[in-house]
């Protein structure tokens, strides 16, 4: 869950440092006070797109800074360590520093990350409910979504998806194959014909680069021989060979070091280069001996590299790619070869086909139990948003095969007894729309494991009695998960275990917005305000009080 929100020079926010408990805690205030940033702001840390005037006017950077308690998330956890991510406890640090100028950057737990690796922890740990989310409940993809996330089968789904694209890539091989056959026979002769001679050629992967080295060694062997004997004779064999004046420098430096010690380090400096240079005459020595200019063996090189070069250039390619070439060549012999088997290809599409069949009955018959389970709690929980008789239904209609099932999934909805369900997109007001959208979030969250739920004013057309129960039902969430609501119904706000209150003031020439944790008369005077607007009286008080105590 969210433990700790940290907001510097965002927007009209200087500084602020806010503390969260488990359950349901509420934001209120003034319109225009700024309740909306602390959203932006977590939007932004759990890898949103930042857009600009996001920085305080005056300021080089915004900061944002979030806490979580990730207990055990066992699935973030695994994510964290793919990552290489460490974690020393339960508490995660993310962190978000946005610059005047738009660049960006990202931490997690304090190491550099990307605003991706943001965006994919975000998915753990926060659903985020905006005022206008009930609008995309509209569209099918969403609808979709829902279902097969109330009945957890993203599993399944995967697994649907991957075996349809396995099938559609075999059918398009197949069609591919029978519409281009006598293009296909004719390239496949055309390259038997070069693999045949290609192979006969036999290059090898890591055969041109040695055997360049070794012509030029063969083709200069007489000057490595002559240069050989130079080199030899220069340190050990002349007359005034190099070893010969160290040893003298040597036995001389041995004499002096007797009356000074001071010039051992020269004479073990002196030792140990005679050493290095007896090594390198033995080296050369031992080369010399077994050197052998062998005409014959170059002669065989000379060969072999004219061999690859006349390959290369009747190819178009280099004679170190010519190896690559022929497995490429090779690589499509065998594709060719494939597609001219038009049975055997007709028999893997049909495996495919079959296995891809076989996973998405299971999803439809899994979507079918979901879809009743579904429909009869959101059903029940209509009636106590005063859509009493109402019901709410998920209809599963048979569709061309795709990669997410065989069937369309389409909500309805009947907003009162004896009338039957219609697409919901046809029949829903905006305020039944509002409270439907309330329902399926509230039921579809007992069945999901993200531990913090947001909403943003989406209680928007809700009020007297329904915006009691429409809090009633946010604290029921708010025993399941930690659950914070932007709302400017008195009525939720008096259900909140936590209220939090948006205010803004002047500083300095500039707005500046303030966000403070109520006591119990802070709240009183809080939800008296959003009761009676300007003027607030004893009656009003009275009636905030007895609001609390009832949400209480």
């Amino acid at each position: 869950m969210l433990q700790t929100l940290s907001i510097r020079d965002f927007v009209i926010v200087d500084r602020l440092e806010l503390e969260f408990r488990p359950g349901f805690t509420v934001l209120t205030g003034e319109t225009g006070a700024g309740k909306s940033i602390l959203i932006d702001a977590l939007s932004l840390v759990l890898g949103a797109r930042g857009e600009g005037g996001i920085t305080r006017a005056g300021c080089e950077k915004a900061e944002i800074n979030a806490v979580f308690d990730i207990g055990t998330l066992a699935d973030l956890r695994a994510w964290l360590d793919e990552s290489e991510i460490c974690i020393d406890d339960a508490q995660l640090l993310l962190r978000r520093v946005i610059y005047a100028d738009g660049r960006s950057r990202a931490f997690i737990n304090g190491s550099p990350a990307t605003i991706q690796q943001l965006r994919e922890i975000g998915e753990f740990l926060v659903d985020i409910y905006s005022q206008h989310a009930h609008h995309s409940l509209l569209k099918a993809a969403t609808q979709r979504q829902v279902l097969d996330a109330y009945g957890g089968l993203q599993s399944l789904l995967n697994e649907v998806a991957a075996a349809y694209r396995d099938w559609q890539v075999l059918y398009r091989q197949r069609i591919d194959a029978e519409r281009n056959a006598e293009a296909y026979a004719a390239e496949l002769a055309e390259l038997r014909d070069q693999v045949r001679e290609l192979s006969a050629l036999a290059p090898g992967e890591e055969e041109w680069e040695p055997l360049q080295q070794e012509h030029v060694r063969l083709s200069h062997g007489a000057s490595i021989l002559a240069g050989g004997e130079e080199c030899r004779d220069l340190l050990s064999e002349g007359e005034l060979a190099a070893v010969r004046q160290l040893s003298r420098v040597q036995h001389k430096l041995q004499e002096l070091t007797a009356y000074d010690g001071g010039l051992q380090e020269a004479l073990d400096t002196l030792n140990s280069a005679l050493i290095q240079l007896d090594e390198a005459d033995r080296f050369l020595n031992r080369y010399l001996q077994r050197a052998d200019l062998d005409p014959e063996r170059l002669q065989e090189v000379e060969s072999r590299i004219q061999e690859l070069h006349a390959a290369a250039r009747k190819y178009r390619t280099r004679p170190e790619e010519l190896a690559g070439l022929l497995a490429s060549w090779q690589l499509r012999m065998g594709e060719l070869e494939r597609s001219h088997d038009n049975q055997q290809l007709q028999q893997d599409e049909a495996k495919a086909r079959a296995q891809y069949d076989v996973l998405a009955s299971k999803l439809s018959e899994s979507r079918a139990q979901a879809a009743q389970s579904l429909g009869e709690k959101i059903s029940a929980e209509m009636q106590r948003l005063s859509l009493s008789g109402g019901r709410f239904a998920v209809a599963l209609t048979a569709q061309e095969p795709a990669a997410h099932g065989n069937e369309q999934v389409e909500f309805l909805v009947a907003g009162h007894a004896g009338v039957a369900p219609r697409p919901l997109s046809k029949v829903a007001s905006g305020g039944e729309l509002s409270r439907i959208s309330l329902a399926i979030r509230v039921v579809t969250a007992q069945q999901g494991d993200v531990p913090t739920m947001i909403f943003d004013e989406v209680d928007v057309g809700i009020g007297g009695g329904v915006a009691e129960v429409v809090g009633q039902l946010l604290k029921t969430l708010g025993h399941q998960r930690q659950v914070l609501v932007i709302t400017h119904l008195p009525q939720v706000a008096a259900q909140g275990s936590q209220h939090l209150r948006v205010s803004k003031r002047m500083q300095e020439g500039q707005t500046l917005s303030r966000i403070e944790v109520l006591d119990h008369a802070q709240r009183v005077d809080e939800v008296a305000r959003m009761l009676g607007g300007v003027e607030i009286t004893e009656t009003t008080l009275q009636h905030a009080s007895e609001m609390l105590a009832a949400g209480a």
